[in-house]
């Protein structure tokens, strides 16, 4: 292998890590919301491209069972930075977030406030093509608002990864770094333009149970072509886990010295430019800059949202991001009904979804709750 560049995972390294396990975090990075404000929930849903009125547009809003506009269920990223991929320990050791399995209890409504508690579930060690030894770090948060009302919860994944031995001895990503970039003409971006013209959101018009079957599939969602100019978008409703500027950046820098990374200038700047910074991506192993896993998990969920309408309520899903995003991609997201139960007076829907590039590459498989209302329960 070529000359060392990044730290490596160690024995001693990861048994001070487990060390923490169910040890409750208390010194983490304060979260991008505090509360779910008009402004906040706007950003956030434009950031992943999302224009649904519920959480965009207060007059409609009000016309709602809500009565004020409602957060958009990924919301819960920018409210927590550990759900978000702000992992501890392995200094130096690449983190790439991977998937969650998440719960909602209740709605994130404008004017809640929340507070969080969080702490390492889990270190499952797994030998990976992408960087041979992996390690796992899950994470179980959980969200209450200033009624202390449990409204979310759930795990998130990172896996730590060496940098070095990604980039010198990976094999996932070996037929993708052979290719040319991908490039689309105007008849192919017209095609992508089409299918974002015939999206569509739900919204006032209730999606019964008793309208749905097993085997219904869901409209394709596209997403993309990705550029790093999306992802920025992304971060600017997010917060991203490590953007800072001058002296808030020094400070950082200076808490954690395993942040800075020198660029082609000779600047320590942070990891987290792998998504615009296509020189540090292909250092840490992966084909070029490439989307956030937070992002694309909120891809899943503004599938399904669209698609249940105002009346629906997210109530689970798990998702596994299987591979890199990398600029130039393009998403098409699908769904498809698989079961349909009740519980406790209660009627739902699970979808199995997936998400599959241009290549049709399997980037995302999730499966999801959906609650929907009855015309049986709305008649008694």
């Amino acid at each position: 292998m070529a000359e060392q560049r990044f730290s490596l995972i160690t024995d001693e390294s990861l048994a001070a890590l487990r060390q923490l396990i169910e040890v409750p975090i208390e010194d983490s990075l304060e979260p991008w919301c505090y509360e779910a404000t008009r402004d906040n929930i706007r950003h956030y849903a434009h950031g992943i491209g999302d224009d649904n009125p519920l959480w965009c547009d207060p007059d409609y809003a009000a016309t709602t069972a809500y009565g004020s506009l409602v957060a958009p269920p990924s919301f819960v990223f920018p409210l927590n930075r550990i759900l978000s991929g702000y992992v501890g320990g392995l200094p130096g050791v690449h983190a790439m977030w991977a998937g969650a399995d998440l719960d909602w209890h209740a709605p994130m409504l404008r004017g809640d406030a929340f507070t969080t508690t969080a702490w390492l579930k889990d270190l499952i060690e797994h030998d990976t093509r992408f960087a041979g030894r992996a390690i796992q770090q899950v994470y179980h948060v959980e969200y209450y608002n200033q009624h202390k009302t449990l409204v979310a919860s759930g795990d998130s994944w990172c896996f730590r990864t060496e940098r070095d031995t990604a980039r010198e001895r990976g094999t996932k990503y070996t037929e993708v770094k052979q290719r040319q970039p991908v490039q689309y003409s105007r008849d192919a971006i017209a095609e992508i333009f089409a299918q974002y013209a015939e999206e569509t959101v739900r919204g006032a018009t209730p999606r019964y149970i008793e309208d749905v079957r097993v085997g219904d599939s869901l409209p394709t969602m596209v997403k993309g072509p990705m550029t790093v100019t999306g992802f920025i978008c992304y971060a600017q409703g997010w917060g991203g886990l490590y953007i800072r500027a001058n002296r808030l950046a020094w400070k950082q820098l200076k808490k954690h010295p395993g942040l800075g990374i020198p660029d082609r200038f000779g600047i320590p700047d942070v990891p987290e430019r792998v998504h615009w910074d296509g020189d540090l991506a292909t250092l840490v192993g992966t084909p070029d800059a490439y989307d956030y896993g937070p992002e694309r998990t909120s891809w899943m969920t503004h599938h399904l949202t669209d698609w249940m309408g105002d009346a629906g309520f997210l109530r689970h899903i798990h998702v596994e991001i299987r591979r890199h995003n990398p600029v130039g991609d393009t998403l098409y997201i699908s769904g498809e009904v698989t079961r349909i139960f009740e519980q406790d007076t209660a009627h739902y829907v699970e979808i199995a979804q997936t998400a599959k590039n241009q290549n049709d590459e399997l980037s995302v498989r999730a499966t999801a709750t959906v609650r929907l209302p009855s015309r049986t329960s709305e008649q008694t």
